[in-house]
């Protein structure tokens, strides 16, 4: 019977066999690149189906499809993919272009007449696609950017209230409110959040580039070079663009998991992003992201060294079993969902409409200073928490709802022979607080109770911009652009539920009281014009004014000259000057509140208030109303194509921002004895506060610096690609001129700007960064390996310079194993900060609160996270 069922099975297979063999088609041909030379190993596939081949070693490929006729897809590393349609089974030719890459792209951003290639352009412009975003192995998109980017810096700081879930970012080391942020080249909002606490970028304003999920983007261009003639307030430093996907040619999903060397901090991600079609011709592409990661925690180890004299017993048992003294100082909990979705639909060949939309919620959890037992002797004599003599302290947190959407909607369309682009943006930013495991210690001492849970309230920034633009290219020569800008900036400061005021207010972030919540708002309205003036085929001028008029402090005219003369070819040299200036936030004019904070003289945290720079207290201290900052800039670079593989740039920058807004330092009492005895001391008083700041027109700053790119890539090496790139920032910034200090606060002893703050502005941020990324890739595998230096860096006592330490250069190493098991399905290992890099430590006089900082908040270099270790997986369907 078996016997039978075999030769049953076999006479099956030889009747099939003829019609199998009938209904494929045998196709032959060659894979050529655009001097119509082979290339092999090319991988050759028919769409839809398993069907496939890879090329000979000189380009010849043959294979089955199942019908013509037929899609076939040829890929290969380095070289774009190309789709072609076949109609006949033999010599068929696939000619694939080589990807762009280095001074090759073409970018938009600094261009508004026309794009240019980065070698073209007048001005320095990074092109990053998301491929080599994700290939620094960083789990945000802010982070990849640190790693990719060198004038680029951002990491989390602990124990800064808010600011722990924002992450202060600047290019340039010239502080978040200097860069602008664009998305599909329309301005994206700023945070809710201003930075108040001692970090770097502290009494700033930045984006939340949190809120932008890194599925969704398809490259970003960042512009290094002042922009305030082209793009209006804060593009001092540079402009960054995020270019969203509007199609992509396959549905991806993403999930990756990870956790650092210490064991905490496990992350878990997943994303899927898509293209449908509307109409005809029209597409929609989207993006979902999940993102959740849980807390690290690299607190110093005091014990019993910080106890005050004669500590009660429990004291000294809790002290000794928490040496830690209960901290938790590292990144916070967080919980990410993002959606968005970019959309054009073409409405006839003349007109295209466009919009996208992002919206973008998180949770997250932070830690303030755990209130030890011998810090509130006040709450453990109440016997409201535990009873008399086994008080062990109590531990707040910080936790926030950040909400950031934003929307925009548009025409393109020709006009009188103009590129026109008519849009309207919409964007807001929120953030509501919570406050758990406190206790409000004025109303426990009236009330004998406290609540343990408040809601302090919280903040929204919102803006809606109206663009008309205009731009076009008379003649191979000449170019021009111009357009039109309305936009209203809108802040909200939320009233907090009473209990969080009450008093002092809430144990770690007291609630916004009536009379510091509020709305305000201003509008703006401005005018550009720009000329791009190509003289001859190498020598390019151009140059652009803007008029901006505020509502709120008056106006601004800003220009730029730039020029580009090419020498041959392949080589360029490039120069830019221009004016700028930046526009004090809503939020630096008009917030009000008070805050919990360690005030040097004081070994636990203490209430600080923050007034406005127009509050009566404020003005009779002679502080002069908040104006706009303003700069000039001036870069001059060459760049080259060395060989076909091989590009090279370098530019150098000079920097000057005159009055610089910024948080004053911390104005206290200068003997510690809050009497009322002189102006300001009776300031303090009158708001219930031990320490007083406010915004001012702080200094002047002088910024220079250089920016070096080497690029070697697609370079053949046995069955893949070699690469490798160098990029480099040195920059020092240093302080202009003296810092004006009122004459009551120069009478009393005060300094408005010390050198503590100074420093911060000076030399939070590395001196250098340089970054060494080599790579190689087959059809089947990947790897690359990553090193980043990180400056110098230098920790400011308020007062003695010889109490300073200076923070040696720390070099990070990343490593990246990746391997595609199909053209549809990878995996990838990634060990970052492979060699477990730390900063250095603090020295004892510098460490906070009694040494419950190992390493600085108020400086920045890579965080101190240590090695941290994820798996990622990538579906394409």
């Amino acid at each position: 019977m078996k016997k039978t069922l075999t030769h049953l099975k076999v006479l099956s297979f030889l009747l099939f066999l003829p019609i199998v063999a009938w209904s494929q088609t045998k196709v032959s041909g060659k894979v050529v690149d655009v001097k119509g030379q082979g290339i092999p190993f090319v991988t050759v596939v028919e769409q839809g189906a398993s069907n496939g081949t890879t090329t000979d070693e000189n380009g010849n490929f043959q294979f089955s499809v199942s019908q013509l006729p037929a899609t076939i897809v040829a890929s290969y590393i380095g070289f774009e993919t190309k789709k072609v349609t076949v109609n006949s089974a033999s010599a068929i030719t696939i000619t694939l272009k080589e990807e762009s890459v280095g001074l090759d792209e073409v970018v938009v951003t600094g261009n508004r007449a026309k794009p240019r290639t980065v070698l073209d352009s007048p001005v320095p412009i990074d092109n990053i696609g998301v491929q080599e975003l994700k290939q620094s192995g960083q789990d945000t998109f802010d982070q990849m950017l640190v790693y990719k980017v060198p004038s680029f810096n951002s990491a989390n700081q602990a124990i800064s209230d808010a600011t722990a879930h924002f992450d202060p970012a600047d290019l340039r080391g010239l502080g978040p409110s200097r860069t602008l942020v664009l998305v599909n080249g329309k301005r994206k909002n700023q945070s809710a959040q201003i930075y108040l606490n001692g970090t770097p970028g502290k009494g700033e304003v930045g984006i939340d580039l949190k809120s932008i999920p890194t599925a969704a983007i398809k490259n970003v261009e960042v512009l290094r070079d002042g922009a305030s003639a082209q793009y209006g307030s804060d593009a001092i430093a540079g402009v960054i663009n995020i270019i969203l996907k509007d199609k992509s040619e396959y549905t991806e999903v993403s999930a990756k998991t990870g956790i650092t060397a210490e064991g905490d901090g496990f992350n878990f991600g997943t994303d899927i992003n898509a293209t449908f079609g509307l109409g005809d011709e029209g597409t929609v592409n989207f993006t979902a992201a999940y993102y959740t990661q849980q807390l690290t925690n690299r607190a110093g180890t005091p014990g019993v060294r910080d106890l005050p004299a004669n500590p009660q017993q429990n004291w000294v048992d809790w002290a000794t079993e928490n040496p830690d003294l209960g901290m938790i100082v590292g990144q916070p909990d967080l919980t990410k969902k993002d959606f968005f979705v970019n959309i054009t639909y073409p409405i006839s060949d003349d007109v295209e409409f466009y919009t996208f939309h992002g919206y973008t919620q998180r949770d997250g959890r932070s830690f303030a200073y755990y209130r030890a037992p011998y810090w509130r002797g006040d709450v453990e004599a109440s016997e409201f928490l535990t009873p008399a003599g086994s008080f062990q302290g109590y531990h707040p947190t910080f936790e926030v709802d950040v909400q950031d959407n934003m929307s925009s909607a548009g025409l393109k369309f020709i006009l009188g022979g103009f590129n026109t682009d008519l849009s309207i943006t919409y964007g807001r930013n929120s953030v509501d607080y919570t406050v758990n495991r406190s206790v409000n210690r004025d109303y426990l001492a009236d009330h004998g109770w406290s609540p343990r849970t408040f809601h302090p309230g919280g903040y929204a920034f919102s803006n809606v911009i109206s663009n008309l633009d205009f731009s076009r290219t008379f003649s191979d020569m000449v170019s021009a652009y111009f357009g039109f800008e309305t936009k209203r900036d809108m802040y909200d400061a939320f009233e907090g539920d009473p209990f969080s005021y009450y008093g002092g207010g809430s144990d770690s972030f007291a609630g916004i009281k009536p009379s510091e919540a509020g709305s305000w708002s201003r509008t703006s309205f401005a005018t550009y014009v720009g000329l791009d003036f190509d003289i001859t085929k190498a020598f390019l001028l151009g140059g652009a004014i803007r008029y901006e008029d505020f509502s709120d402090f008056g106006s601004n005219t800003s220009w730029k000259l730039n020029g580009r003369y090419k020498i041959g070819e392949n080589a360029a040299l490039r120069a830019s000057a221009s004016t700028g200036f930046r526009a004090p936030s809503l939020h630096q004019r008009y917030i009000t509140l008070s805050q919990y904070i360690i005030v040097p003289g004081f070994a636990d945290p203490q209430l600080q208030g923050t007034l406005a720079n127009d509050d009566p207290a404020v003005v009779a201290l002679g502080v002069p109303n908040l104006t706009a900052e303003t700069s000039d800039n001036y870069s001059f670079g060459v760049t080259a194509k060395l060989a076909k593989n091989l590009s090279f740039s370098a530019d150098i920058y000079n920097i000057k921002v005159k009055d610089r807004v910024l948080f004053s330092s911390q104005i206290k009492s200068i003997d510690g004895n809050l009497d009322g005895s002189d102006q300001v001391e009776q300031i303090l008083l009158d708001n219930n506060v031990l320490a007083l700041q406010f915004f001012i027109n702080a200094v002047n700053t002088k910024t220079t610096g250089a920016d070096i790119v080497l690029d070697y890539s697609n370079i053949p090496l046995g069955n893949g690609k070699f690469g490798a790139s160098l990029s480099m920032n040195f920059n020092n910034t240093k302080i202009d001129g003296a810092v004006s200090n009122p004459p009551i606060l120069e009478a009393g002893g005060y300094e408005i700007f010390n050198r503590r703050e100074a420093g911060r502005i000076t030399d939070a941020r590395p001196k250098s960064k340089i970054l060494l990324g080599l790579n190689y890739k087959t059809d089947k595998f990947n790897v690359a390996l990553n090193n980043t230096s990180f400056g110098e860096v230098t920790v400011f006592d308020d007062v003695d310079p010889n109490l300073d330490q200076v923070h040696s250069s720390k070099i990070v190493t990343d490593l990246i194993l990746g391997y595609n098991f199909n053209e549809k399905f990878s995996v990838s290992v990634n060990a970052n900060n492979l060699f477990d890099v730390y900063p250095d430590v603090l020295d004892e006089n510098l460490r906070s609160a009694g040494g419950r900082f190992l390493y600085s908040s108020e400086v920045t270099q890579m965080g101190f996270k240590g090695a941290n270790y994820s798996l990622n997986f990538n579906f394409k369907f």
